[in-house]
């Protein structure tokens, strides 16, 4: 479906907060193309002439963690992360499936009932979870600020299978609606009066956006939004992880991308080729086999082009923050959206470094800090005082 191209003149937000700085870009088309070699959105860089050049932000990787591999893996595997005791609640799906959600426990705060605390909401990584380093970081951070926190699992990524022959994708931008609709519904039943709050990272980043352009204002029951190192373009991201020192992050998210989908095939048989899914070595292969059959797209193709969240920028209406480093090495910089193809409701971050959702900062062994930071001055910028509880 063609996003709507609708130019922004001003930010919704909820009338009880200010503005602190107003949000910017503007809006334009982009290109498509096909075949395994080429970017599906174009080669044009994201830095271009004149004025339509994102700004870089603030973020530097520290000395000490050069390259983009480095300041990718360090982050995810080896930096301190903050713990967080979790409450876990399951939702049944409208389609007979169900989902599961983490909050974040505030230690003295009641998990229900009346409270003007805001709330951040997180859909995580591909094969990511609660337990994410990104998550929890942003999670401690919510809490810390007085906030409500809770991480919005994917279908299969909590832990255990899930009962219908779906599983999830970037571009699931309807399980993000009845999810958050029904989180706002719920919140303001109970009298809890702040802010929703919401951010996606990598894939759940993907599925925001995409969410946020295709309903316009429909979206505007979230008070803001941010999404960290998004694949804006997932054919350019296929390519480039089927390459190189690249292949080893695809072998290792399709480890447990192939086991689930062979676990599915026991229980519902004939859904895909058995053999040929647990030969799948790139995302060519596995988005073919089965992400595209599972969830009504033509092929691995037709599933990038429709799911791609840069064409959806132009249509977002809630003040959003992207940040994607120049040197993901998921993501060329030259698949990057410039600001003229996003709305005005949308600042564009792209940092020269921090790899793919890394933004780790000071001595070693580093700290997650800057990224809950950055999200947050976002949020307190568009919202003023309602961010921080």
């Amino acid at each position: 479906m063609a996003p709507a191209r609708t130019r922004t003149r001003g930010a919704r937000r909820p009338a009880a907060c200010t503005d602190a700085r107003a949000v910017m870009a503007g809006s334009g088309d982009i290109g498509s193309g096909d075949g395994r070699g080429a970017a599906l959105l174009g080669d044009s860089p994201s830095r271009t002439r004149g004025d339509d050049v994102a700004d870089p932000g603030d973020y530097r990787a520290p000395a000490w963690l050069p390259g983009a591999h480095a300041q990718t893996i360090w982050p995810a595997l080896v930096a301190p992360r903050p713990a967080v005791r979790y409450r876990r609640e399951r939702w049944e799906a409208p389609d007979g499936d169900w989902i599961d959600l983490d909050h974040a426990v505030a230690p003295d705060v009641p998990a229900d009932g009346p409270s003007p605390r805001p709330m951040l909401a997180l859909f995580h990584g591909l094969e990511g979870s609660s337990d994410s380093h990104y998550a929890r970081t942003l999670m401690a951070a919510a809490l810390a600020r007085g906030s409500d926190g809770v991480v919005i699992h994917f279908r299969g990524c909590s832990g255990e299978l899930n009962r219908m022959p779906r599983a999830y994708h970037s571009g699931d931008s309807d399980e993000a609606d009845w999810v958050l609709r029904r989180l706002a519904a719920r919140r303001s039943a109970e009298a809890r009066t702040g802010p929703l709050l919401v951010a996606g990272v990598s894939l759940g980043g993907n599925v925001l956006l995409k969410w946020l352009g295709e309903r316009g204002t429909d979206a505007s029951f979230v008070a803001a939004a941010a999404a960290v190192s998004p694949p804006q373009d997932l054919h350019a991201g296929a390519i480039v992880l089927s390459k190189g020192f690249n292949r080893l992050y695809t072998a290792n998210f399709l480890k447990t991308l192939r086991s689930k989908s062979l676990e599915m095939l026991d229980r519902h048989p004939g859904l895909f080729d058995r053999a040929r899914v647990a030969a799948s070595r790139d995302f060519f292969d596995f988005d073919e086999l089965v992400t595209a059959p599972l969830h009504g797209f033509a092929n691995a193709i037709d599933y990038w082009r429709r799911s791609s969240c840069r064409q959806f920028l132009g249509g977002i209406e809630v003040p959003t923050l992207v940040i994607n480093a120049l040197n993901d090495p998921f993501m060329p910089a030259s698949a990057l959206a410039p600001p003229s193809e996003a709305s005005r409701a949308v600042r564009l971050e792209y940092p020269a470094t921090g790899g793919h959702v890394g933004f780790l900062r000071g001595a070693p062994p580093g700290r997650l800090d800057w990224l809950p930071t950055r999200l947050f001055d976002h949020f307190d910028a568009v919202l003023g005082p309602c961010a921080g509880g």
